[in-house]
């Protein structure tokens, strides 16, 4: 008998991390266990969405491996910064760098390495790996960061020595990218950037996805960080540089106390400190530290309507796949950012929710949400939404789908 064909995934966030692309990673990597494969995953330390190491982690000496599921998951502990700025987010990268080029040496033997992107410099070790191995290299960009720093101003653009470096890592983009058998990203504008950075005419669409079983307003329950008497307005998630939060303190000014409306902020991030001080004033904003992910389908369920705002200045360069599951919530969602983002159009296309572009939106938003509140915009948004997204974008679809890539990857039929 055959033994079976083993995968290496290169990722800076898996398991315990149950938020983003943690979450999204692992379930992927459960399902390829679940098709047969031998799967083993080379990852930093939990740390993801507190920039901390997770506490059952923190003691765990500085290169360990454990079995979680059947998987096999070789890690580093890497340099977590306590303060998130470029030069520590650069510090951070180098530091799982060094460290996955050491783990390399505990893989024996691979027939696909999958790297998961953020972390562009994440690539190199992945190429030496599928190289050393005589695999096919598969390169998954869930964020293109570099892009994403540039336009949610975390990298101020007018200077010399910001062109230097855009130059710079855009080339090793390119490089990067030219080198691998199959590209991949999360949403069509995304495929569009890689079109332009790299000699791949025809990358593969890998959106991520929802379990419409394990996010069901049918099968949920009232949250406690819920108020029911009052209207709930939602954010579930990472707080971090890449939305507009100075679009919901303006908001806040708005909203009166007659309205009965409460914001309600479940997450952590490199912003929280300085959100929670920008809004101290506001009693009707509160915040929450993030649930367990089986709490997630009561949490999301349980709110009256969701929000993201994003950065206008941010095109797509990140696809939120929290929409995802605020949609799946069965609940109406009020979404801000650029114009011609593919967010807009989903939420256009599934009529479940309202989408604004511009940083002086907050009127047009409090407006929504009273018709939101006052039941006078259209009745069944959120069922509508849910009906498009769990159509669209349903776990079972899109990760049969891509079982079948993977097949004509391994037996070079791609």
């Amino acid at each position: 008998m055959d033994s079976p064909k083993k995968i290496t995934i290169i990722t800076a966030n898996y398991y315990p991390e149950d938020t983003a692309i943690g979450l999204y990673t692992t379930q992927f990597a459960n399902y390829l266990k679940s098709e047969g494969y031998a799967i083993q995953i080379l990852t930093g330390f939990p740390y993801y969405p507190q920039w901390k190491i997770k506490d059952s982690y923190s003691d765990r000496t500085t290169f360990f491996s454990e079995t979680v599921d059947g998987i096999e998951i070789i890690r580093f502990k890497q340099f977590i910064p306590q303060k998130v700025t470029l030069s520590s987010r650069i510090l951070m990268m180098l530091s799982l760098f060094f460290g996955t080029l050491i783990n390399l040496r505990k893989i024996k033997k691979t027939d696909l390495v999958i790297c998961i992107v953020p972390f562009t410099i994440s690539i190199i070790p992945a190429f030496f790996l599928a190289k050393i191995k005589k695999a096919k290299l598969w390169i998954h960009i869930q964020d293109f960061e570099f892009d994403l720093a540039l336009e949610s101003g975390i990298i101020k653009r007018n200077n010399y020595g910001t062109s230097l470096l855009k130059k710079y890592i855009f080339c090793l983009e390119t490089a990067l990218f030219n080198i691998a058998d199959l590209v991949s990203s999360i949403s069509y504008t995304m495929l569009e950037k890689i079109k332009e950075k790299s000699r791949h005419s025809n990358p593969y669409f890998f959106p991520n996805w929802i379990s419409a079983e394990k996010i069901n307003p049918k099968t949920s329950s009232q949250h406690s960080l819920i108020d029911s008497n009052k209207f709930t307005l939602l954010y579930s998630g990472n707080i971090g540089e890449k939305q507009d939060w100075q679009l919901l303190q303006k908001l806040c000014f708005l909203l009166k106390k007659e309205d009965l409306i409460e914001i309600v902020i479940v997450g952590d991030g490199s912003f929280k400190n300085t959100l929670k001080e920008n809004l101290a004033a506001f009693k009707f904003v509160k915040f929450y530290n993030p649930v367990p992910y089986d709490e997630l389908n009561d949490l999301l369920c349980s709110a009256d309507a969701h929000f993201l705002f994003q950065k206008i200045t941010v095109l797509d360069t990140i696809m939120p796949s929290k929409i995802l599951a605020m949609m799946a919530s069965g609940k109406p969602s009020v979404i801000s950012g650029h114009a011609i983002s593919e967010v807009n159009t989903i939420i256009r296309e599934s009529n479940g929710g309202f989408y604004f572009v511009g940083h002086n939106a907050a009127n047009e938003i409090y407006s929504a949400l009273l018709e939101i509140k006052n039941k006078t915009s259209k009745t069944n948004m959120g069922e509508d939404a849910r009906t498009y997204i769990t159509e669209k974008f349903s776990e079972k679809l899109i990760l049969s789908n891509v079982a079948l890539k993977i097949k004509s990857l391994i037996y070079g039929t791609a």
